[in-house]
């Protein structure tokens, strides 16, 4: 048995915003749905499905294919008193049109979400006028989009778009933290890739990846966002960057 040298204390990975669980925030999880069976899934508020053609049908939205249940397990984790809205957008596969992302996103700026979730993007910088108009209105409404900045090296929409939480993947990072880094003027804020871990299983064999990055900070962003009277992408921005100073100094 060996004891921590007081000169080199192991780090405090408690959870930033101390006190905080969510509290009043609502969360809009855009992704496969929800086995609100599962263990790790707490309350579900209530949701929506977005069909083939971007129509939104009021329930049901069952995961069948496990990723959006692990993507709101990882955000509950950290936010477990949030509010959580479910918009179902992957049905067989992990593919979608833009017009029924875009319908989604438009889907939970139109019903007063808080934060919203997007484990997912595009690469087709074809659309950014699309995805920049639904961002700015979405700025404009105090609703926070929480967006994988890049996948592969490459630029995703809409989480390269100002006045969009843009998230980075840092394998090495702690599930409890995050850290902002400066690009191109714009703050990126990396998380880890692993979500929250299954008896018996390795990590490593686990679901992972940018999704869970994203997720991860989303549950970050609704910890900051909690008590907020107006909440705006420049004050959680800055509620961030100041809470990861503390662990800096």
């Amino acid at each position: 048995m060996t004891s921590q040298s007081p000169l080199n204390p192991e780090p405090d990975y408690r959870l930033p915003f101390p006190g905080h669980t969510g509290q009043g925030v609502r969360v809009a999880v855009i992704d496969s749905g929800v086995n609100a069976r599962h263990p790790h899934i707490g309350p579900v508020a209530g949701g929506v499905s977005v069909g083939a053609t971007g129509e939104i049908e009021e329930g049901p939205y069952s995961d069948f294919l496990g990723h959006g249940t692990a993507v709101m397990a990882a955000i509950q984790e950290k936010a477990p008193e949030a509010e959580y809205f479910v918009v179902k957008l992957f049905h067989a596969s992990l593919r979608t049109s833009t017009g029924n992302l875009l319908r989604a996103l438009e889907w939970a700026i139109e019903n007063e979400m808080h934060v919203v979730n997007l484990s997912l993007g595009t690469r087709n910088s074809e659309h950014t006028e699309r995805f920049a108009a639904v961002a700015a209105r979405a700025a404009q409404r105090g609703v926070l989009l929480v967006s994988a900045r890049d996948s592969d090296g490459q630029a995703c929409l809409p989480g390269c778009l100002p006045g969009v939480i843009g998230v980075g993947l840092d394998w090495e990072c702690n599930r409890n933290r995050y850290r902002p880094e400066k690009i191109n003027d714009s703050d990126v804020f990396y998380a880890s890739g692993y979500p929250r871990s299954l008896p018996g299983m390795p990590k490593e064999r686990n679901l992972n990846g940018i999704s869970f990055a994203v997720a991860n900070m989303t549950g970050f962003v609704a910890r900051a966002s909690e008590g907020m009277e107006q909440r705006s992408w420049e004050g959680i921005r800055q509620a961030l960057l100041a809470e990861a100073a503390k662990w800096a100094a």
